[in-house]
């Protein structure tokens, strides 16, 4: 086996940078076939056109998307959601919709920025409602996709919405 080729295996596993020091012991091998290897692996995969780079930082050496693909990353790769606005998605999805003053109602003001977040993240469409000073929000077809809630059985989804009501009944009241 080639040791670059070992090495990009090793940054592969490791998913953190590593010091060329600990390469050379993972790879049993010296400090001077490491950087070797190293560039041999850089001119290697900017010569074939790799959605992959290896990098160097101040930890080490790491393995890593091109800068190129950080939107594709980003559209594939699930979002931090904290606890206040997965409530917020929720009673959005479980109510079919609400108005953002309604919202603000049962959620508290902080319900202003999670929806920003969530329409942001393309969970939630904000609408402005003619009749209205308040907006009207909905979740999206991401929403959907990304939570996969077809495919949940009929009674979890059920039981899911009374369990929700309860808790945020409660949360009213505290």
């Amino acid at each position: 086996m080639n040791l670059a080729t070992k090495i990009e295996a090793i940054l592969y596993i490791k998913g953190q940078p590593v010091s060329i020091s600990e390469i050379a012991e993972i790879a049993q091998c010296d400090r001077g076939e490491v950087k070797d290897a190293l560039i041999e692996l850089i001119s290697d995969s900017a010569r074939r056109d790799s959605a992959l780079e290896v990098v160097e930082t101040p930890a080490g050496y790491s393995l890593q998307l091109k800068e190129e693909f950080a939107p594709l990353m980003q559209a594939l790769i699930a979002p931090e959601l904290g606890v206040g606005a997965l409530r917020t998605l929720a009673a959005i999805a479980l109510k079919g919709g609400i108005s953002q003053s309604d919202l603000v109602n049962l959620r508290g003001s902080g319900a202003y920025q999670q929806v920003q977040e969530l329409v942001e993240l393309g969970f939630v469409r904000k609408r402005r409602q003619p009749e209205s000073r308040s907006s009207w929000l909905q979740v999206t077809d991401k929403f959907h996709r990304y939570f996969q809630l077809d495919q949940l059985p009929k009674q979890l989804t059920l039981n899911f919405e009374t369990n929700f009501e309860t808790n945020m009944d409660a949360s009213e009241e505290e």
